[in-house]
């Protein structure tokens, strides 16, 4: 005759049913970074890096709109106590003479660079991502290897080939931002396939077994199942671009040529100041114009970059 034991948390099913498992009770790494990122501390922490800047921004728009002698004599917080008001940088900047000012027609070049240069590598770099996380291909994984060690070769020892290239040949006449498109390219697809890679191989495969089940070829799946997928990952990257590609000197230098009708804005913002400094005064209004753009994309695109910068950190 056998004997039911008094308590039963000495049985295994009581022991698992009744007794707290010691790992259970102990906070995740997630719960305690929550905590940690959440605290009064951490929140604090972040008011003052966004006054730190915010402030200087602030400063360069102020000065951008106070007039040339003051802002050679005081500070530009005293516009706050004794406001004075102008726009006569701005128009010099943007329509003044050619030796101080005239941004506009840079302002158009750096669009003319831009756009095309953030364009080109994504839809090389979405088609790529898709090669090397789908398909099955003999040396895959060997080209994607040579592909992610691209990113260590340094853009100044590509300079003189590209040029070398490109120099004195019928499409550089035809097409005159071809080089630096190209340029702005290369150095950028590496990066591009690399991160795109990553978003895409976090993708269930079951999505794309179900699409090849009811009959779905690589590119119906591609189109209407990884894209809508990727839009996060495609504008991260797409603001990092735009904005690599906008506040570039080197490149936009050194394909131009010093040719005024293809040079990025920040070639001429460098020689703005004059080559005595005289015309220091201008160089707030000509940064605030140049950050104009990359702030509107980036607002715009936000939701998205944030998106991008969280998929694959939290599993569900």
């Amino acid at each position: 005759m056998s004997v039911a034991p008094a308590n039963p948390a000495v049985t295994e099913r009581g022991r698992s049913d009744t007794l707290p498992d010691p790992m259970s009770t102990r906070p995740g790494a997630a719960t305690r970074a929550k905590s940690m990122l959440t605290s009064r501390l951490a929140s604090g922490a972040a008011i003052v890096i966004a006054i730190l800047w915010t402030v200087p921004t602030v400063g360069l728009l102020v000065t951008s709109v106070r007039p040339e002698g003051e802002i050679r004599t005081s500070g530009w917080w005293t516009f706050f106590t004794e406001p004075n008001f102008t726009l006569d940088n701005y128009r010099e900047v943007l329509f003044g003479r050619a030796s101080s000012g005239d941004l506009a027609s840079f302002f158009l070049n750096s669009l003319t660079i831009t756009i095309p240069a953030t364009t080109i590598p994504l839809v090389l770099a979405v088609m790529a991502a898709y090669a090397f996380s789908v398909l099955q291909w003999r040396g895959r994984d060997t080209v994607f290897v040579v592909v992610f060690a691209l990113q260590i070769v340094p853009l100044q020892m590509a300079l003189i080939p590209l040029l070398r290239l490109f120099s004195g040949t019928a499409a550089a006449e035809a097409f005159p931002f071809l080089a630096i498109w190209v340029a702005h390219s290369v150095f950028a697809l590496p990066l591009a396939i690399f991160l795109l890679h990553n978003f895409m191989a976090e993708i269930p495969r079951e999505l794309i077994e179900a699409a090849r089940v009811d009959g779905a070829g690589h590119v119906t799946v591609f189109v209407r199942v990884m894209m809508p997928l990727l839009v996060p990952a495609i504008a991260s990257f797409a603001i990092f671009q735009f904005l690599w590609v906008w506040n570039d000197l080197l490149v936009g230098l050194t394909f131009s040529g010093g040719n005024n009708r293809i040079q990025p804005l920040t070639a001429r913002l460098a020689e703005m100041a004059g080559s005595r400094g005289q015309d220091y005064h201008l160089l707030t209004s000509g940064a605030f114009v140049s950050i104009i753009v990359p702030l509107i994309v980036f607002m715009a695109l936000q939701k998205y970059f944030v998106r991008g910068l969280l998929a694959g950190s939290v599993k569900g």
